[in-house]
């Protein structure tokens, strides 16, 4: 697993990188650079302990946008990866050096370790960020057989909302989220971060 590093710094900060892309989205509802807060954060967990996964639950004040990020030492030069928009920054961590920072709906790492969350459904792992309320993100497996890149595809929900269908033809997973949208303490929030659904 990757390790975690309670304490380290990025620089740049989210704080600084995260607006801009954001805002060249096509998923972006707002105009202009927007103002973030984070609202949540939680992990996956890569087996081979090589790269960071962490999804970065951020609103502008109106909405409630995912952010799946992937952390890399080396920059990665073919498949989807080497996407000029996949690319969301590169900054320096105090105790790793230099990382690539990746969204993480293109990179297989991140893809393979939500399907292994909704295969086992599992629990997401908490981040060591603090200041913000518990978020996680659970997997629900809805129907049997193998979830691989060959018969899933995942629709992950960048706009993040407190309803979705009931239902739906298809749908062999789903990833549901808990975040406090008022910060720790308060009234938690429920809404389906990802649906798996089954080739045709």
């Amino acid at each position: 697993m990757a390790k975690v590093h309670p304490g380290a710094t990025l620089t740049p900060h989210f704080r600084d990188f995260l607006p801009g892309w954001v805002a060249r989205q096509p998923w972006y509802l707002g105009t202009g650079t927007p103002s973030l807060a984070p609202v949540g954060y939680f992990r996956l967990e890569d087996p081979a302990g090589q790269v960071g996964i962490e999804t970065h639950l951020v609103t502008d004040g109106t909405v409630l946008y995912q952010v799946p990020m992937t952390y890399r030492g080396t920059a990665v030069t073919d498949g989807a990866l080497a996407a000029a928009h996949a690319l969301i920054a590169t900054a320096e961590h105090s105790v790793l050096g230099t990382r690539w920072i990746y969204d993480g709906e293109a990179d297989p790492i991140w893809r393979s370790e939500l399907l292994r969350l909704v295969a086992i459904s599992g629990v997401s792992d908490p981040s060591s960020k603090h200041g913000v309320g518990h978020a996680e993100a659970r997997g629900h497996r809805l129907m049997p057989g193998n979830l691989t890149a060959d018969t899933v595809t995942i629709e992950l929900c960048r706009v993040v909302t407190r309803h979705w269908p009931a239902s739906e033809v298809g749908i062999a997973g789903v990833v549901i989220g808990t975040w406090y949208p008022d910060g720790p303490g308060t009234r938690v929030a429920t809404g389906r971060l990802a649906a798996v659904r089954e080739k045709t």
